[in-house]
Parts: structure tokens; C-alpha cells; sequence
């Protein structure tokens, strides 16, 4: 585990998390436009990468009550908010590096047919490490999905410029090759990418999208 950024992480969480929500609703936006697309199988597995205080799995409990849910932090503070959030909604929460778990190990699951990212990537230095593991996650037909900051390339230039001095007091980093990635990935499997600028490029939403089949298995059954 990398031990310095859960550190930082829980140096940044340990009184923010007592009001995270409230504040982070008027800027992180495009999280509920996730939700809505990831559009679980019935009682299918559904896993959010930095999970945070869980917001984000208590939303996606209320729109898919059969789904079986997994939140995954590095900070241990969130995870107490997350832990006090969901009493009783059944999800299951764990701490580990993005970039280095096993799943099964912490979840008992080997695969998941949803995983999700919100505002995570931009405060995760190893974020590529994180993409290819989750990558490795995802079922057959499974879906990645990913909201963060974007480049901010349709906005005024003095906008852009305040808000990444803005970010980088809190440690957020926007991924300028976030898209170039995925697509990397996604042509690694056979799998396809969705991709939405929000409000000028303010924030991008992302869905990797497998195919239920991959190519090779196809070729050998013909």
C-alpha cells in the first residue's frame, strides 16, 4: 500500500469528511449522470474506486436496490464517515491502494460487472496503475465508468488558470491524458469508449465498455 499518500489522504479527510457533502456538491459535478448510466445487471456487482464518505454508493443503493456493493478508499478517516453513511444498507467497504489489491482477498469477488471513479484519478499520483487494474476487474460485458475534472478546454483561459491553483491547494491534479488512456485500454480488449465534456470541459465523463465476448473466443467457436 502506499503509505505516504493514505497518509496525506487522511491528513486532508480527518475534519474535511465532517463536511465533505455538503460542500462538494456545488463543483463535483456530473456524479448523478454516472449513477444513472451505470445500469447494473439484476443483482449485479458494482464496485466505486475511492469511495469516499459513500455518497456516492448510497445513491447508486437507492436507484439499484438489488445490486451488491463495494467501496474501496485509501483513507481510513472516509471510511469511518462511509461506515456511519451506509448502517444497514449493506455495503461492503474496505481500505487498499487503488493500484495494488486483490480483490477476492478483500471482497470475495473476483470480477465486477460495474466499476466506477469519481474525482478520484486527479488525487491518485499511480491513476494510470489504477485504470489497468480496474481494467483487469471488469467482467465479461463489465463497465468502467469515470467522472472527473476535465481540461477545461472551452472555458476562458483566467477561469482554467484559477481553477488549477485552486485544485492543487487540495492536492488535485486534472489528468490531461485521462481519455488517451482509456482508449488505450479499451483497444487492448475489443472494448468501446463513451466520452462527454461537461460544461465546456469543466469535467469529463467516461464508459469503457467490454464486450461480452472477446474477439479471440468468437474466432475459435466460427
Amino acid at each position: 500500500m502506499d503509505v505516504r499518500h493514505g497518509d496525506l489522504m487522511d491528513s486532508i479527510y480527518r475534519h474535511q469528511r465532517h463536511f465533505y457533502d455538503a460542500t462538494r456538491k456545488y463543483y463535483l459535478i456530473g456524479r448523478d449522470q454516472l449513477i444513472e448510466a451505470l445500469a447494473p445487471p439484476r443483482q449485479g456487482t458494482v464496485l466505486e474506486i475511492g469511495c469516499g464518505t459513500g455518497r456516492n454508493l448510497l445513491a447508486v443503493r437507492r436507484r439499484y436496490k438489488e445490486a451488491r456493493l463495494f467501496g474501496l478508499d485509501i483513507s481510513e478517516e472516509m471510511l469511518i464517515t462511509a461506515r456511519g453513511n451506509s448502517a444497514g444498507k449493506h455495503i461492503i467497504y474496505a481500505k487498499a491502494d487503488a493500484a495494488a489489491f486483490d480483490p477476492q482477498d478483500l471482497f470475495g469477488q473476483a470480477s465486477f460487472d460495474r466499476i466506477f471513479i469519481s474525482y478520484a484519478l486527479s488525487m491518485i499520483p499511480s491513476w494510470q496503475a489504477v485504470l489497468a487494474a480496474a481494467n483487469r476487474m471488469l467482467a465479461p460485458g463489465g463497465e468502467l465508468h469515470i467522472v472527473d475534472f476535465g481540461q477545461q478546454e472551452s472555458l476562458p483561459l483566467i477561469f482554467r488558470s484559477a481553477l488549477r491553483s485552486w485544485l492543487a491547494r487540495f492536492h488535485v491534479k486534472p489528468r490531461a491524458y485521462l481519455r488517451e488512456v482509456v482508449e488505450q485500454l479499451a483497444r487492448q480488449d475489443g472494448a468501446s469508449v463513451e466520452f462527454v465534456a461537461i460544461k465546456g470541459g469543466y469535467a469529463w465523463r467516461l464508459a469503457l465498455k467490454r464486450p461480452r465476448f472477446q474477439p479471440e473466443a468468437s474466432c475459435k467457436a466460427a
